[in-house]
């Protein structure tokens, strides 16, 4: 059976004939129906207490779980990005290497035709020197001899 503070206050007793003073009675009665309105208050007051705060840890929940979705969601979309750098980072040296190889092709054939041009113009000199000689010892004769 629960008690109220207005249970305890009207509370009606059965007189006998050498029973308890009736104004202490009604005294102590009353400063404990006044102490259970206080506890009940105070009941009252934490009951809302513990509600809000468990709303709030239900809040708090929810936002727990929207950030542990948010981390992951920022986990892949970092390990994403990561490959997707990768992926560029591969196909950058891949042409790097690529414009490298070309350049030396065609660094190696301009070299070619460098040396190609370099002997034509040893053969060039060569031949010019064997008829520049030519030319002067046909002068020579022609000058006769020296006698």
């Amino acid at each position: 059976m629960e008690f109220t503070s207005l249970d305890v206050r009207y509370q009606e007793f059965k007189r006998g004939l050498r029973g308890y003073a009736v104004d202490e009675v009604r005294d102590y009665l009353s400063r404990l129906a006044d102490h259970l309105n206080e506890l009940s208050e105070q009941n009252e007051d934490l009951l809302k207490k513990v509600a809000q705060l468990e709303e709030e840890l239900q809040s708090h929940r929810r936002n727990e779980e929207e950030l542990k979705r948010a981390v992951v969601a920022a986990e892949r979309i970092a390990r994403e990005v990561k490959q997707q750098a990768s992926r560029e980072a591969e196909l950058i040296i891949k042409e790097a290497q690529s414009v490298k190889e070309q350049t030396l092709r065609e660094a190696v054939e301009h070299v070619k035709r460098v040396q190609r041009d370099l002997d034509s113009l040893r053969r060039e000199r060569d031949l010019f020197k064997e008829q520049f000689r030519a030319m002067l010892e046909s002068y020579l004769k022609s000058l006769g001899p020296d006698e």
